[in-house]
């Protein structure tokens, strides 16, 4: 890259805001479970949406590759350049504003770089609630949660991240701005735009902000941690907590016994909330605009439960501290992991009434393939989510067990194929699921994507290497 660009870019944001320094460039350059390392000029840290719109423009103009970042939580290394050393990092996190809240038409409009938990923190201000909850929570930006159509743990009760964005506000590939922050509940006027840029990863347009949708703050809620035999028992349980609780069930987690020991063992602060160790678990929360009764109802639910066999043994919180305790079991899950070794992970999803099946076939697969491993499913069963993890055999080598990785994974995408599910529930593609869409995608729908990105992004700088 010229030093010519380099100056034009210092003219558009400052050449304070553009980082060159190989150490401060570290951050940008890998994810947190280091899977993904890369290489990249620079990284840029624009501050309005006007600013991106430049930087593209000029990156459209001299053909420089753009890779957009927010939180660089990403599971999938959508967020890292690929190792060529060319592209530039378009950081999104100076951009987190809140614009305006609308508790009358419940909607908020934030920019992308602001994380997932000031947005929350805002709508609870106002009085109202924004329901995304991710254990990144503290870290990951909206920006990003809409780009890789978040999932987390209510999606049960309130839908993926699409479902709870009304607008967008998008810079083209060609520089040109989308102004789509509509905060309309009802808008027929043709195509909905801002559907193709949610879940794109950054690929067919930038998104600088959005208008979220909030819902009443919940005057009460009820959090039970339960010990059951298994999968099926689990999926009888949440038939059963629907048809009790209705709309108000609002997170139904599902977890193994071996997930929760690793939690035990290298999350400072936990201890096991049952008294006698358990197969399986699920955390259950149930919510209410009601302050009263809904304990005395989630107890009689729960009571009903234990006498029909559908659990074993629960633990209903009692205050905000022990809520906080169960759902740290849940949250740390991911990141204890790697304290125990290689760990080869799936984001899959079936059926919903398919995930005792899908969890019986795999697991009994990767033992077989690998005898002694540690298969850790756990995730959003009221939604058919399940993050099928493996961890190595105790005292294996882990670089030879994580070399299996392709091998172990087509095993268990090829169950789930079988059981018309997905190879990617809410992680998106990225750049280490690009090279299973062809054998997932209907060939007309993969063909019609590849038309969408040489349309809205002819010369190819948008994230390359990504998705697709």
């Amino acid at each position: 890259m010229s030093a010519d660009i380099l100056d034009r870019i210092a003219g558009i944001i400052g050449a304070k805001n553009i980082v060159t320094d190989a150490d401060d460039m570290v951050p940008y350059l890998k994810e947190w479970r280091d899977l993904f390392r890369g290489k990249a000029r620079a990284v840029l840290r624009p501050g309005s949406t006007e600013e991106v719109a430049a930087l593209v423009k000029l990156a459209a103009e001299t053909g420089t590759p753009l890779v957009p970042q927010g939180g660089n939580t990403g599971l999938v290394g959508g967020q890292i350049p690929v190792a060529e050393g060319r592209e530039l990092i378009l950081s999104l996190q100076r951009l987190d504003k809140i614009r305006s809240v609308d508790t009358d038409g419940d909607t908020m409009i934030v920019e992308a770089g602001l994380t997932l938990q000031r947005a929350q923190e805002a709508a609870e201000a106002a009085g109202r609630l924004f329901p995304l909850s991710l254990a990144s929570e503290g870290t990951c930006t909206i920006g990003g949660n809409l780009a890789t159509n978040a999932g987390g743990t209510a999606v049960i009760a309130y839908g993926n991240a699409r479902e709870l964005c009304l607008g967008l506000e998008v810079v083209l590939a060609d520089g040109r701005i989308w102004n789509g922050l509509r905060q309309l509940r009802k808008d027929n006027t043709g195509y909905d735009l801002k559907d193709l840029f949610i879940g794109a990863e950054g690929t067919l347009g930038i998104i600088t902000a959005a208008v979220l949708k909030l819902f009443p703050l919940p005057a009460a809620r009820a959090t039970a941690f339960l010990a059951l035999p298994g999968p099926e028992e689990a999926l009888a349980l949440l038939n059963a907590a629907k048809a009790s609780a209705g709309g108000t069930l609002t997170t139904f987690e599902l977890m193994p016994r071996v997930g929760l020991e690793f939690v035990l063992r290298h999350a400072p602060g936990t201890r096991d909330p049952l008294s006698e160790p358990s197969p399986w678990y699920v955390l259950m929360e149930v919510s209410a605009q009601s302050a009263s009764g809904l304990d005395d109802a989630v107890e009689a639910f729960l009571g009903d439960a234990l006498e029909k066999g559908l659990i074993t043994d629960a633990a209903l919180a009692g205050s905000l501290e022990q809520r906080g305790a169960f759902w740290k079991l849940r949250e740390m899950l991911s990141e204890v992991q790697r304290f125990e070794g290689g760990s080869i992970k799936h984001d899959i999803s079936v059926p919903v009434h398919a995930t005792p099946e899908f969890l019986a076939r795999a697991i009994a697969k990767v033992e077989e393939m690998v005898p002694g491993c540690r298969p850790v499913a756990f995730g959003h069963l009221g939604d058919g989510n399940i993050h099928f993890n493996v961890s190595q055999p105790i005292g294996a080598d882990k670089e030879a067990f994580i070399a299996r990785w392709d091998e172990i994974n087509h095993e268990v995408h090829a169950i789930v194929a079988d059981m018309h599910g997905s190879i990617s529930a809410e992680h998106g593609i990225g750049r280490l699921k690009r090279y299973l869409l062809p054998g997932v995608k209907d060939p007309v729908e993969l063909d019609l994507m590849r038309t969408l990105k040489a349309t809205l992004d002819p010369k190819g700088i948008l994230n390359p290497g990504a998705v697709l």
